[in-house]
């Protein structure tokens, strides 16, 4: 009887140190569901917090407020990673319900999304701005009432013909952008470390130079 309470107290524990009870920030990767757009450069939020996740060992087994999400520890601070299972141009909805539920503010969310103006690879942080034509970032805005959150942009690149911008965001990642891609998704774990630990600024400083 001892043995088993012992073993159930250290499962808990270990429990309470993956998803601590203040959750300080809302992570949340901008990306459309669905199979068919998994690998797409559009989906690069979605990545991003897949990656996460995988690295900080948090499950996201939550399936609530429109969204794929889950609790856990990223530098020391409590975070929730989510990924909004609306379509891109609706993410606001998912965003208000989980900042509701987590009793967070706009300060305290950071949106990762993909940016057709930054060369495949690079990063820009910024602590808030406007839409920059990106319709999940403008659903955002209009749900919180607000452009005051900090953003990941991870630079996906113009297409280099003639091909629509829309279909160029949807189309998928080539096998030669592997290492990058992979690369990039690294600084976007490293760059949230930063922010979370230090502040939005300190990951400027470091990224958006690069």
């Amino acid at each position: 009887m001892l043995k088993r309470l012992k073993s159930r107290m250290k499962r808990l524990s270990a429990a309470e140190h993956q998803a601590p009870r203040r959750v300080a920030y809302l992570v949340c990767g901008l990306g459309n569901p669905g199979g068919q757009y998994a690998h797409t450069r559009h989906n690069i939020g979605f990545m991003a917090v897949d990656e996460l996740a995988k690295r900080e060992r948090i499950a996201l087994r939550e399936r609530s407020f429109l969204a794929h999400w889950g609790r856990g520890t990223v530098a020391g601070a409590g975070v929730a990673l989510a990924k909004p299972q609306t379509f891109m141009n609706r993410s606001g909805g998912a965003v208000v319900g989980l900042l509701r539920h987590l009793r967070l503010s706009p300060h305290e969310l950071i949106v990762i999304h993909d940016d057709l103006d930054l060369k495949p690879g690079r990063l820009r942080i910024r602590p808030r701005g406007g839409t920059g034509g990106h319709r999940g970032i403008e659903s955002i805005i209009q749900a919180l009432a607000t452009d005051e959150f900090t953003r990941i942009r991870v630079g996906i690149g113009r297409p280099v013909s003639d091909m629509d911008p829309v279909d160029h965001v949807l189309s998928e990642f080539q096998q030669e952008e592997e290492e990058i891609l992979l690369l990039c998704l690294e600084q976007v774990t490293e760059a949230l470390r930063v922010i979370v630990s230090e502040d939005a600024q300190a990951a400027m400083n470091r990224f958006n130079a690069t």
